[in-house]
């Protein structure tokens, strides 16, 4: 059970590297303040339809130096429910959906779809699979005390670093602390990295991110090969 359970959180905090030196600011300009951000993620969150972006997750073991990356595609498409599917290639391939308070993992090694039900679980999926896509600031004030950290550039764009700690403490007995590297372009984000209580932490890095590019409903649907097992996971 302990198993599954870090599975689905895994792929639900796959939908950014550590803060080291002092925030970096284009000379001539005016960094721009917590609240500015905050209303530019609202706006773009209100403008969001649809995201596609290339995905590197990286989980990091820190006590024994152990670094893990998987690579794919993120596809997501904002909505009242909100549909995400995260295709993973290498090193070991699986497909992740989200939607309609329902998940699946499909295993192509064994052909095998597990499903999971996220209903009573919305929570966690608001909390951090949606973090920064489609959150509204006032939604992400009420679970987080929320600190601008500074700027920094990443891969040449502009970021705002935010860092999130969560008010709950069932949350926090999870995830200690967020940070959110938001480009200054879309005001979506490049970068997360989830904290755990041990230390380890979770970074999820966006790059080639096109928005509000039309995506079929095709591709919110598990490719699975013909006579895939179906397991419902507890």
């Amino acid at each position: 059970m302990k198993a599954h359970a870090g599975i689905v959180l895994l792929a639900v905090l796959t939908l950014a590297s550590a803060i080291s030196g002092a925030s970096r600011h284009k000379k001539g300009r005016v960094a721009p303040a917590l609240g500015e951000i905050l209303a530019r993620m609202d706006e773009a969150s209100r403008q969001l339809k649809t995201v596609s972006a290339n995905l590197e997750y990286t989980k990091v073991t820190v006590v024994v130096n152990d670094r893990s990356t998987d690579h794919g595609k993120l596809y997501y498409r904002n909505s009242k429910s909100p549909e995400i599917l995260l295709e993973f290639k290498e090193p070991d391939a699986k497909t992740i959906l989200f939607k309609k308070n329902k998940g699946e993992i499909y295993l192509p090694k064994i052909n095998q779809v597990q499903e999971y039900d996220l209903s009573h679980h919305s929570e966690i999926l608001q909390q951090f699979l949606l973090l920064g896509f489609g959150t509204e600031s006032s939604s992400l004030k009420k679970t987080y005390d929320v600190k601008l950290i500074g700027e920094e550039e990443v891969n040449g764009d502009t970021t705002a670093v935010l860092e999130l700690v969560p008010r709950k403490a069932s949350v926090a007995a999870q995830i200690t602390k967020v940070q959110l590297w938001i480009s200054e372009g879309s005001w979506l984000p490049v970068e997360q990295k989830f904290f755990e209580p041990g230390g380890d932490y979770l970074e999820t890095k966006y790059t080639s991110v096109v928005v509000n590019r039309d995506l079929p409903s095709s591709i919110f649907e598990i490719p699975a090969a013909k006579g895939a097992k179906r397991v419902k996971m507890g």
